[in-house]
């Protein structure tokens, strides 16, 4: 075990991704079995994302879902990873925190992200446009002022239950976003681990800008990537091959789709630019065995002086997902996972 990998505190975020031969609501539940065994091994925190139109994800309604997850745990944080602030009201979103807040105390985190949908289709389908996301500084600002009485848009409405209530607020961003939590006094989600030069610069600028505010007195970054533990190296390396042929799909193909059997993927006949994003996807991720991954993960915590890591590994097989997070477990110190 490495000390510093045991002082950092270690989260999951899972995005419900749907598998292939198994259905959406089936996703779901996975999700919240999922966040009932982390808890058990000692994890910190555990959030859910948004995402819409996805055939891989089922994650489209995070508040909706943190509610499960949090009616079915009893320590573990919870929050979302995160709530795209540009698709929805910010008086909605504080609301549906403040009853969160209020069913869970002490419990609930508002993970927000500046994206809107990312294709017309979906942003029509929502009111959106990409330009809703400009504002994302103003929108930001009046989400936080209904929490603190403060808002001055709407002088005669109040958040209920969330006014007077306190959901510590994460931004999740890269580049110009790691400014704005920096600006605003906030804490910083970013990934991924694989940018190591660019995520670096990112935390450095927000560390160097940070303006304490009624939120966070001072800066504190979580970063965010896979991070995979088995008993080989070779068995590593096949956890990652469904999360890296999805992503070489969307990139080719313009879909993201359900997570594939890792022997199908390897018996696919790929073109030369498949191949070329399917193993780029599979380069620089944080896996290996629990010696590789300690070492990895040290160097990365040491480099950038993070508080937190988030990881937000994905396979098909369930069974060998856990497997991993309880080796991190291990790898980390978690009371749990070594009682």
């Amino acid at each position: 075990m490495s000390a510093l990998i045991e002082s950092t505190r270690i989260s999951v975020l899972d995005r419900s991704r749907t598998r292939e031969g198994h259905d959406e609501p089936g996703a779901l539940r996975d999700t919240v079995r999922l966040a009932q065994e982390l808890e058990s091994l000692g994890y910190h925190r555990f959030w859910v994302s948004e995402h819409h139109s996805v055939p891989g994800v089922a994650g489209s309604a995070p508040t909706v879902l943190a509610a499960a997850v949090a009616a079915a745990t009893s320590t573990i944080r919870v929050g979302t990873g995160g709530v795209m602030l540009p698709n929805h009201q910010p008086l909605v979103v504080a609301e549906q925190f403040g009853v969160l807040e209020s069913l869970f105390p002490g419990r609930i985190d508002m993970g927000l992200g500046r994206s809107v949908g990312f294709t017309d289709g979906i942003r029509k389908a929502l009111g959106r446009d990409k330009k809703d996301a400009e504002d994302f500084g103003g929108q930001l600002e009046e989400l936080l002022g209904w929490f603190d009485g403060l808002q001055t848009a709407h002088p005669q409405v109040h958040a209920r239950p969330a006014e007077g209530l306190r959901v510590p607020p994460y931004l999740l961003a890269t580049g110009e976003g790691a400014q704005i939590a920096a600006a605003a006094g906030l804490p910083l989600v970013i990934g991924d681990i694989r940018g190591r030069d660019r995520m670096l610069a990112a935390i450095d600028r927000y560390r160097a800008d940070f303006r304490p505010s009624s939120w966070s007195d001072e800066p504190y970054v979580v970063i965010a990537g896979t991070v995979v533990a088995a008993a080989t190296e070779q068995e590593a390396r096949r956890l990652l091959v469904p999360e890296a042929w999805s992503m070489a799909y969307s990139r080719t193909h313009g879909v993201f789709p359900p997570l594939a059997p890792p022997e199908r993927v390897e018996a696919l006949a790929m073109t030369a630019r498949e191949r070329e994003v399917y193993e780029s996807g599979l380069r620089g991720h944080v896996a290996g065995t629990e010696e590789q991954v300690t070492d990895a993960l040290e160097a990365v915590i040491k480099d950038s002086a993070a508080d937190e890591v988030l990881v937000t590994t994905s396979t098909y097989d369930r069974g060998a997902l856990l497997d991993s997070f309880r080796r991190l477990a291990r790898i980390a110190g978690l009371t749990s996972a070594n009682a």
